[in-house]
């Protein structure tokens, strides 16, 4: 008995020393969210100031949530200690609220401004950004007369289609950067005027001005390296192209492989010849793709090659052999209508599916047809196939259900009722019976594997 009073007394000490501690974070937490509070309002001065109302408005109203729960925070600590007792549970109950409201005042906060902290960074270092535009822009103006440089020296190689993506570029690059300027400039006078917001989406459009400008003038350099490299993997691409070719005609001869090596022998008689300014990115785009589909084609005839083709009269024999052992299942069920169970009509259904997708496949009624493609052959078996195994495992199925319907015991009927040695529970008409079905499903089991 000592020793339960004893756990007891010490779980009682270790919940007293939790609630003791989590007072104490809740007094912590509730002292450091209103001080948040306090920063957070100071920034949002400084942010109204130099970003303006609207860059400002989800932080004001997140500010005003944030102080609508803090003040329930405030009421339940204030009850904490009031001159009304309470119960342990009680202040264990308000502290845990009080830490979970402070909790999602710091986070809500910590969202909101963290997504100013940028524009806020940017707006304090707006004269240095300034300067640092106009610095950009000076630097890319002695740029121009390189890239124009560089264009004229191109043209003199290469065809007016492949300059067309950078031949603009170094007109384009002048104007942004002399809009960059005139951006920068705006900026400056809306920022002394104290229009803040206005200063600031003209400093943004500034220093995008900038970045296009740039990437416009590497975009000429890169280009007349990259036209180099499409040079040379040009040349080495004709040469695997006429060698791909030779080895292409040794290959089986299909419809598609025939087709595939007229195309890459097209495009190579479309390159131009030497002294005429090509466009290298669209004949290296055009040799890929005809030496892409060449590839193609030749994996799928050696496929093909490698899988024999049944002869058509196979194919015929086995849609022949699947519509009768359809048929057989299908007259055997509704003859038996009332006797059959599921899962015999559920193998003829999917069995008449799959002979619908048959018809389908061909393109015409496959009892029919009398010619069949070469590709098509060997699927069209396989689906003659399965349309015989389902109706032969319908069949069987049906027989089960048949045969478990029928009077076990045929002497409780008499003899007499049945008229002469045929009784309907086992006479003749059963070994007739045995005996149709023994050989309609000999028959579908040979269709399933002649």
């Amino acid at each position: 008995m000592a020793g339960f009073w004893g756990k007891r007394k010490r779980e009682e000490q270790e919940l007293n020393a939790q609630d003791a501690v989590l007072a104490q974070r809740a007094g912590t937490a509730l002292v450091a969210a209103d001080e948040r509070v306090r920063v957070t309002a100071d920034e949002l001065a400084f942010a109204d100031a130099e970003l303006g109302h609207d860059a400002t408005a989800e932080l004001s109203t997140a500010l005003a949530a944030v102080k609508q729960h803090l003040g329930e925070a405030f009421r339940l600590n204030q009850l904490n200690h009031d001159e009304i007792p309470d119960t342990a549970e009680e202040l264990r109950t308000r502290n845990a609220r009080i830490v979970q409201l402070c909790d999602w005042a710091e986070d809500v906060l910590d969202d909101h401004m963290s997504t100013l902290a940028d524009k806020i960074a940017r707006a304090r270092r707006a004269p240095e950004i300034i300067a640092g535009v106009r610095a950009d822009a000076a630097r890319l103006r002695t740029r121009i007369p390189q890239a124009r440089d560089t264009i004229d020296r191109l043209a003199a190689r290469y065809a007016p289609e492949a300059l067309a993506q950078v031949e603009a570029n170094p007109a384009q690059a002048e104007q942004l950067l002399g809009f960059a300027e005139h951006s920068a400039g705006v900026a400056e006078r809306r920022r002394e005027a104290g229009q803040r917001e206005q200063a600031n989406l003209a400093l943004e459009a500034s220093t995008e001005s900038v970045r296009r400008a740039a990437t416009l003038l590497d975009a000429v350099e890169t280009f007349e390296v990259e036209a180099l490299r499409a040079e040379s993997t040009l040349s080495a691409i004709i040469e695997d192209s006429r060698g791909d070719l030779a080895v292409a005609l040794k290959e089986p001869q299909t419809p598609a492989v025939t087709a595939a090596i007229a195309a890459l022998q097209g495009a190579l008689a479309a390159l131009p010849v030497a002294g005429v300014n090509t466009d290298p990115f669209a004949q290296l785009s055009q040799l890929r793709d005809a030496n892409s589909g060449l590839d193609a084609a030749i994996v799928a005839a050696r496929e093909r090659a490698a899988r024999p083709i049944p002869p058509l009269e196979h194919v015929h024999h086995a849609i022949d052999d699947a519509d009768r052992q359809l048929a057989v299942a299908r007259d055997v069920i509704a003859g038996h209508r009332g006797w059959i169970g599921a899962d015999a009509r559920t193998r003829l259904a999917e069995s008449e599916r799959v002979r619908v997708d048959l018809d389908r496949f061909l393109g015409t009624p496959a009892a029919t047809v009398s010619v069949i493609d070469e590709d098509h052959r060997e699927q069209a078996m396989l689906m003659a196939r399965r349309v015989a195994h389902l109706a032969a495992e319908a069949l069987q199925l049906a027989q089960r259900d048949i045969d478990s319907s029928r009077p076990q015991d045929r002497g409780q009927w008499g003899g007499d009722n049945w008229g002469g040695g045929g009784r309907r529970g086992g006479g003749s008409s059963d070994v007739m019976g045995g005996i149709l079905g023994g050989l309609v499903i000999g028959s579908i089991l040979d269709g399933m594997f002649d």
